[in-house]
């Protein structure tokens, strides 16, 4: 079977990405019923929503509530445009009680694989954008909070030198349009942390032991608010009161860029415009870090994807060693 070169993998991408439309204004002002103590939160600043950002999560926010689809008196707003880390860019917004927090939180790593074009991003910020299956970048636009969904990743020793595991929560996201197949991908939340195994412990009494006594043992890896699968993942700390918030109470979350905003600033910037004169938001910094950034339709890109899959079979997964503990 005959691969695709890259440069017209790349073409096309372009060109489905290029159709997406662009009509709405994406630098819209607060408005005028945004109360005075949140608008004291809008800005460019670290910690500040950008207004466009805060506009769309309100707008999701009370349609849904109009829909009876939630009734959590918070909901949730992310702006992928600016730096990740220890950058401010997850908002958590309750009105009723008129609080405003802003958190640290990480964006999808995408991926560099030979032969195809590179669709990764930086640790710091997001280039690439899209709604593939396994391309492991995030997705822009709307979302609802499900089910939780909690998993066992391993053994570690923790701060005292025991052994403990690490049952890591997820929670689970429900999207719309761009969004749609975010369940399908496994897209949520989570607490950036992994157990990174090493070994394979004997514990015949852990209720997470194989049928041949063992489990996985390894390193606790805090990874925090850097990159991920796709997800949002944030300082486990945070994590721990954000699924306090939304278990069994839903709400919105709102990702901000969504494919035509990423479409009409990279096209903005190749024809040499600024995308703030053309009123398009994108983080400044980031901006210039990155260049320009780029939508990868699912529609061209899961096909590429799949092809390279076909093409490049995993090894047989091999067994972990015995661990010799001491």
């Amino acid at each position: 079977m005959r691969s695709i070169p890259p440069l017209l993998a790349l073409a096309g991408l372009i060109g489905v990405a290029a159709l997406v439309a662009a009509s709405r204004s994406f630098a819209a002002p607060q408005g005028s019923d945004v109360p005075p103590w949140l608008s004291a939160h809008v800005g460019m600043g670290d910690g500040q929503i950008a207004p466009v950002v805060l506009q769309r999560a309100r707008a999701l926010y009370q349609r849904k509530s109009n829909e009876g689809a939630v009734k959590n008196p918070c909901y949730f707003a992310m702006d992928a445009t600016r730096p990740a880390g220890s950058g401010k860019r997850f908002y958590v917004i309750c009105e009723a009680g008129q609080t405003f927090r802003a958190l640290p939180s990480g964006h999808g790593t995408g991926r560099k694989l030979p032969g195809l074009p590179d669709f990764s991003n930086t640790p710091r910020c997001a280039k690439n954008f899209s709604n593939a299956m396994d391309s492991k970048l995030s997705t822009g636009g709307a979302y609802v909070t499900a089910e939780i969904r909690t998993s066992f990743k391993g053994y570690y020793r923790d701060a005292a030198g025991k052994f403990a595991p690490l049952n890591r929560a997820f929670i689970l996201f429900d999207g719309e349009a761009d969004t749609a197949n975010a369940r399908k991908r496994d897209i949520g939340g989570h607490p950036g942390v992994i157990v990174s195994p090493i070994c394979r412990m004997k514990a015949p009494s852990s209720p997470y032991a194989d049928r041949d006594g063992y489990v996985p043992y390894g390193k606790l890896i805090d990874y925090g608010a850097d990159r991920s699968n796709g997800c949002t993942s944030w300082l486990p700390v945070d994590f721990d009161w954000i699924l306090k918030s939304v278990e069994n109470n839903p709400t919105t979350l709102y990702i901000y860029p969504e494919s035509n905003d990423i479409v009409a600033v990279g096209r903005a910037v190749k024809s040499g415009q600024s995308p703030a004169r053309a009123g398009l938001y994108w983080n400044a910094d980031c901006l210039k870090e990155i260049g320009y950034p780029n939508f990868w339709p699912r529609q061209t890109l899961e096909p590429i994807l799949a092809k390279y899959k076909r093409d490049h079979p995993p090894p047989t997964p091999q067994p972990l060693p015995i661990c010799k503990m001491q």
